[in-house]
């Protein structure tokens, strides 16, 4: 293998455009584009204007076979992302998918578990967020226990405004058949993977979703969601596509801190000098006083640092492709393997499943059976396209 990995995008639209122009660009130095895939033929135009030197394949199956390609990455509609990959896997190419991983576990489960039987081939998956140097920073503090065992977490995201005619724009958007979901799956899946990967995984959810709330769309436009994390611990997750000033706000609560993150950009970070129960065991009445009144020396309790970074846009994307790369070449470690991907997809079939049926859904003990019999049952009501 050459020093750069021939990358092969499957799918020219948005997401795909951006990452063949990032490649262009020298944003992946590891990294060349070997081919480029799409099923509109106009595309061929555009690859010959902007891209001259590389080949165009309708076909993924053709262009996984030409040899021009070392690995591929799977810009396409998320019920797609499991079956291509296993393509790839099955091929000995590299295969990076997309976010969602797919729309339901049991398509998910089965890429994963055949990835485990490519161990020398590389899986990824473009959680480009990881490489956000704010939530790694985030990250690492949760891990060492500065804040110590949490207690709640909550994260307001609804800064996903979208207006009708986002949604009208084509006939798979929003649907239950074309695109597996709303705003779970399309705009909230980094939060969910993000939620999870620095809190961990809940042991169940309990949910009220509504759906076509305030857009004329068969799927979720409003989520509230509860964790239960076990041993008392609890989160929240909020997310609309309605709210056109929204909210991006994300709060983690330890026995011995606070995390609190506005807008993906700033995070105040509170550590406090002894536990919150050693704290309150410790104070008597008149502490108590000077501390509702405003007179308590504060830094006896807590310390406070504020933490910010600037990115340059584009940087996340392009150093998840990197880093990809990076593993093919020489082993570095993933930022985002692909396995990880069922979390995020476990969590919202699970927030689906329990808005349907009225009741709290396991996450360890998910029926994906049932998931996939309910969720066949709004794409037949749609009448629009195929069951799953």
């Amino acid at each position: 293998m050459s020093k750069k990995v021939r990358l092969g995008i499957i799918g020219l639209g948005a997401q795909g455009g951006m990452y063949a122009k990032f490649i262009k660009d020298g944003m992946v130095p590891n990294m060349e584009i070997g081919a480029i895939c799409d099923i509109d033929t106009s595309k061929k135009d555009v690859v010959e204007s902007d891209y001259p030197d590389v080949p165009f394949y309708e076909d993924y199956i053709e262009m996984m076979e030409s040899g021009d390609v070392d690995a591929v990455v799977t810009t396409v509609p998320h019920y797609l992302h499991p079956e291509m990959g296993i393509e790839a896997l099955k091929r000995d190419i590299h295969a990076l998918v997309e976010k969602p991983a797919g729309v339901y576990t049991k398509q998910v489960k089965e890429l994963n578990e055949f990835a485990q039987t490519k161990p020398e081939v590389t899986f990824g998956i473009m959680f480009n967020q990881r490489n956000n140097p704010l939530y790694k920073k985030i990250k690492e503090i949760v891990d060492s226990g500065d804040i110590g065992k949490i207690r709640r977490t909550n994260w307001i995201i609804t800064t996903w405004w979208r207006p009708q005619p986002y949604y009208d724009q084509s006939a798979w958007r929003a649907t239950w058949g074309g695109e597996g979901g709303g705003v779970l799956v399309n705009q909230a899946p980094h939060q969910l993977d993000l939620w999870q990967w620095i809190c961990g995984v809940p042991e169940s959810v309990y949910s009220k979703v509504s759906y076509g709330f305030r857009r004329n769309i068969a799927v979720e436009d409003e989520v509230t969601a509860v964790v239960d994390y076990g041993d008392g611990a609890t989160g929240t997750f909020i997310t609309a596509t309605h709210d056109l000033v929204g909210t991006d706000r994300f709060e983690i609560l330890g026995d011995k801190g606070k995390i609190v993150v506005d807008g993906s950009q700033v995070a105040t970070v509170t550590r406090l000098k002894k536990p919150e129960q050693e704290l309150s065991e410790e104070m008597d009445f008149e502490d108590v006083k000077k501390l509702f009144m405003g007179q308590m020396d504060t830094d006896e309790l807590y310390t406070q640092e504020k933490i910010e970074f600037e990115s340059s846009w584009g940087e996340q994307h392009s150093g998840v492709l990197e880093n990809f790369a990076a593993n093919i070449l020489d082993g570095t470690p993933l930022l985002a393997p692909g396995s990880d991907g069922i979390n995020g997809v476990r969590l919202a079939n699970a927030i689906h499943l329990s808005s349907w049926t009225g009741e709290e859904v396991s996450l360890k003990d998910l029926n994906e059976e049932v998931y996939l019999e309910e969720l066949n049952k709004h794409i037949k009501e749609e009448g629009k396209f195929e069951t799953k």
